[in-house]
């Protein structure tokens, strides 16, 4: 039985960078939503529910922390998981992450898209 569509909502500022990874998705038959912004990625996941979220930590304004943190206090949207995908590859960044409520980290990189991937298949049901 094939699933229903699976949508993910990318807060992410590079147009490059979500360019790339919306592309691989899309690829694997993933819906992809785009927001440049964290208060721009709030009103989206209000209205396109999506079933995860990867967020980047440095964004204009809010940044992806107080993001997850918004999205996680928020008993409509608690349940989404949320994966950092970001170029901030310290252990304090990661410890903030996963404070902040996310879910996984996953530090940009040569291999960030196949490890999201990866991800995604095994651990969030996407398959």
């Amino acid at each position: 039985m094939l699933r229903e569509s699976f949508t993910i909502l990318m807060i992410e500022d590079s147009p490059t960078q979500a360019e790339i990874v919306s592309r691989s998705l899309s690829a694997q038959d993933i819906d992809v939503v785009i927001a440049n912004s964290g208060e721009q990625g709030l009103r989206l996941v209000e209205v396109n529910k999506p079933d995860l979220i990867v967020l980047d930590i440095n964004l204009p304004g809010m940044d992806g922390y107080q993001v997850c943190k918004r999205i996680k206090r928020d008993t409509k949207t608690r349940h989404i998981p949320v994966i950092m995908l970001t170029s901030e590859d310290t252990t304090d960044a990661h410890t903030l992450g996963l404070k902040a409520g996310a879910d996984d980290f996953i530090s940009k990189g040569e291999f960030a898209i196949e490890l999201l991937l990866q991800k995604l298949f095994t651990n969030y049901e996407v398959s």
